[in-house]
């Protein structure tokens, strides 16, 4: 898991590249505002819309952004009619993916995702095919600098976390879905600064890949992970930290 575990902290690391871009904003709308067109516009009776609302202004999001997509979700506003569809597939080396999207064209959305897929040596499969090796989780990522680890491992365990993972420069937290919001919640009024925090699939078990068949797999995830429709791509691979850490600095 340890080499999963390292890209999902790279992943949060390039955010802030991906703001610059505008693609991070443009995917945090989306998700503010299918959030508030399921469960409404009040993020304290709404956990999804109060996540995406959060995650917003921890990447600087102004609040008239939010304020709006909230109002095109509840339908104060007019806007795109939003389509919540979720892709299953495999890449290279028999790695399973999975691909949550957000879109206003869902035709255009699969052509485009079997083509990548293709592309990079992995094939889009039908719904159910991989989904069983994944586990909605809560995962809330702390800098090192947050706090001394007996004491947030208290915090957590204490607000109904499962576990404390110590990465090299962060520790990860891992909680059911249920109690996602709790444990966060717990952990800023403990004082602790929280870097990323979000619902995402982990993996039960894991494929190790390397060399070109590793290459392979990041370059679909990463094209996956930049397509304006697509929130997020959970993967199972296990792949080296030294061959991510030369990947993401390329």
């Amino acid at each position: 898991m340890s080499g999963h575990s390292k890209w999902s902290s790279i992943k949060h690391k390039k955010a802030a590249r991906d703001a610059k871009r505008g693609k991070l904003f443009t995917k945090l709308i989306k998700e503010i505002t299918i959030a508030a067109r399921l469960g409404g516009g009040d993020i304290n009776a709404n956990p999804r819309l109060r996540t995406a609302v959060l995650t917003g202004r921890s990447q600087s999001m102004p609040n008239d952004n939010i304020e709006r997509a909230i109002k095109k979700g509840t339908g104060e506003l007019g806007g795109v009619r939003l389509e919540e569809i979720t892709y299953e597939g495999y890449g290279p080396g028999g790695v399973a993916i999975m691909v949550d999207t957000l879109t206003d064209n869902r035709n255009r959305l699969v052509a485009e995702l079997r083509f990548m897929f293709s592309r990079h040596g992995g094939n889009l499969g039908e719904g159910g095919s991989v989904g069983w090796m994944f586990k909605k989780r809560g995962v809330i990522n702390l800098e090192k600098s947050a706090g001394d680890e007996e004491r947030l491992l208290e915090i957590a365990l204490e607000a109904g976390a499962d576990d404390l993972v110590s990465e090299d420069d962060n520790y990860q937290i891992l909680t059911a879905p249920d109690r996602f919001s709790a444990v966060r919640d717990a952990l800023e009024q403990g004082g602790v600064t929280i870097a990323a925090s979000e619902l995402a699939r982990i993996p039960e078990n894991t494929v190790k890949v390397s060399g070109h068949t590793a290459e392979q797999v990041l370059r679909l995830v990463e094209e996956l992970e930049d397509h304006d429709d697509v929130q997020s791509v959970a993967a199972n691979f296990d792949i080296d930290e030294e061959v991510l850490a030369s990947f993401s600095a390329a």
